[in-house]
């Protein structure tokens, strides 16, 4: 009897799903019999920290710190999940991953824009960092180190139990990972004050592709350099930072102060891009640009503020520069910092501080973001263009808009590989969510993200249109082999890293010559031929 198509098809798809499935099987037992060599055969420890695709805590595992839910429907998962409690149990999961074959992705906060750490085309090992995440703070030479898998807010917490006086200049959302908020840059409320987390950095514990335990000393000034804020995942495992924290004083103000289209959004935004970067250092307002996530076309501009200082310092200065947003004493708010951290962070003044502990973020949807610099201001005819495609959208879009000016200005492009420094007025966040979970749905919304995108190209940088490597967006471009080419590479590596680029190939071609830690947007070898 004639086999039909259909009926062909569908024993070639099975026999091919049983062989996939086999070779997943053969190399999830291979991986664990490394780790049991690697480990000194302790296997009861090892059941701790290892989740294959047929455990039953492996859904559970991987998606705990999931911050994205696009990713969760993906056949592209890690082979392993691997959860170490110390360094040894990295070192062995990267010897095992060479021996075998694996591509290696490492988790410390899961907010990887891409899912990168989640996803990939070929089998490849996760190593979770969440149970490295020790902290120690010496307020004696105002440092601290702190581990790759520790949290914002497990940090900021931390330091306000030892100190109100002190800070650490970093990103608003406490759920986010230090290990790789601070390797793509760190920008945060205070960095008009004191500039990126990454220009904090005073040495580094990094594991190489060898499984050595490198220190700033040993690593050498090149790759300290590089991993400041230039893909630490490009040359190794971040195990911890040490860091500088920053004074604050005991009083700081914070405001939101809304505005509608029919209150004059528009003409607060427009003059907003002219005062915002030159206002006083310790002054930082951004502006919220969003709809109503439906389709009733409501358009809010919200002006999100945080004054190292105190009311009576605040009203001055805004009365001076920027009057025309009307802002009054009853707007504002006094606290401490840590309290201005929760406020920032959506949570209410008076909430417990330990909220800041919770590793996962209030607001879960899928989402897309992409980025831009700005550094001449935008006309009003360009703001009402964006405000119309905002309004377009039949769910949640929100451009967010962060000044620069002040320490960022001061701060050489060369410094660390983070390169957006003088001349840019702000920073641009676009992002879309929503909740519908269908391939319709995510096209729908991921169509709008490049619509605005592309609407924006005459008002924004240009050659390179920069992007902000901490808003990872494969749309810019991907690495799609094994060895990219340089030349390939530059499409999406120059607009994160501008003139920083090539050196940051340098750099990863010596330290990382056979190029294991890779992934769609890693540093690339600069002397691949490969296209």
């Amino acid at each position: 009897m004639e086999l039909g198509y259909c009926a062909v098809f569908l024993i070639l798809f099975l026999s091919t799903s049983s062989c996939e499935a086999s070779t997943s099987v053969e190399k999830q037992l291979n991986f664990k019999e490394c780790l049991l060599t690697h480990l000194d055969g302790n296997s009861e420890s090892i059941e701790k920290i290892i989740f294959t695709s047929s455990s039953s805590l492996y859904p559970k595992v991987l998606d705990s710190l999931e911050q994205n839910p696009r990713w969760l429907n993906s056949s592209r998962k890690p082979l392993v999940i691997l959860t170490p409690f110390h360094e040894s149990e990295v070192q062995a999961a990267i010897q095992c991953s060479k021996e075998h074959g694996l591509q290696l992705r490492v988790r410390s906060g899961g907010h990887d824009y891409e899912g990168l750490s989640y996803l990939s085309k070929v089998p490849f090992v996760m190593v979770d960092l969440i149970n490295i995440c020790s902290i120690h703070i010496n307020l004696d030479d105002e440092t601290a180190w702190v581990q790759a898998g520790a949290s914002l807010g497990e940090l900021y917490y931390k330091i306000s139990q030892a100190s109100k006086v002190h800070g650490f200049s970093a990103g608003t959302c406490p759920s986010i990972g230090i290990g790789g908020h601070i390797s793509g840059g760190g920008q945060g409320t205070l960095m008009r004050k004191h500039g990126l987390a990454a220009d904090h950095v005073l040495d580094a514990y990094l594991i190489d592709a060898n499984g050595k335990i490198h220190d700033r000393k040993s690593m050498g000034e090149d790759v300290f350099w590089a991993i400041r804020g230039g893909s630490a995942t490009s040359f190794g495992v971040i195990l911890a930072w040490k860091i500088s924290l920053v004074r604050v004083p005991p009083i700081v103000t914070v405001f939101n102060v809304q505005r509608t289209l029919e209150e004059g959004a528009t003409d607060l935004i427009h003059k907003w891009q002219y005062i915002a970067p030159e206002l006083h250092e310790g002054l930082f307002i951004r502006v919220f640009v969003e709809n109503s996530g439906d389709k009733s076309k409501k358009f809010q501009a919200t002006f999100n503020s945080v004054f190292l200082g105190g009311i009576d310092k605040l009203i001055p200065l805004m009365n001076e520069s920027f009057p025309e947003l009307g802002l009054q004493a009853k707007d504002c708010t006094e606290m401490s910092w840590i309290q201005s951290v929760m406020y920032i962070a959506g949570y209410n003044k008076d909430d417990p501080l330990e909220l800041l502990l919770n590793r996962t973020t209030m607001f879960k949807s899928s989402f897309k973001a992409k980025s831009d610099f700005v550094n001449e201001p935008i006309p009003k005819s360009g703001l009402e263009g964006a405000w119309k495609m905002i309004l377009e959208e039949d769910t949640l879009a929100v451009v967010i808009l962060d000044p620069y000016g002040g320490r960022m200005s001061e701060i050489s492009e060369s410094e660390i590989p983070f390169p957006h420094r003088k001349g840019n007025l702000y920073n641009i966040q676009y992002l879309v969510s929503w909740e519908e979970n269908s391939i319709e749905a995510s096209k729908r919304h991921l169509h709008w993200a490049k619509m605005i995108y592309r609407y924006m190209t005459p008002y924004v940088t240009k050659s390179p249109r920069a992007a902000y490597f901490n808003y990872k967006d494969l749309d810019l471009g991907k690495n799609k082999h094994e060895n990219t080419s340089y030349s390939k590479a530059s499409v999406w590596g120059e607009k994160y890293f501008k003139g920083n680029f090539r050196k940051l190939a340098q750099i990863k071609t010596k330290f990382d010559p056979q190029n294991f830690f890779r992934n769609e947007q890693s540093i690339p070898l600069l002397n691949s031929n490969h296209y």
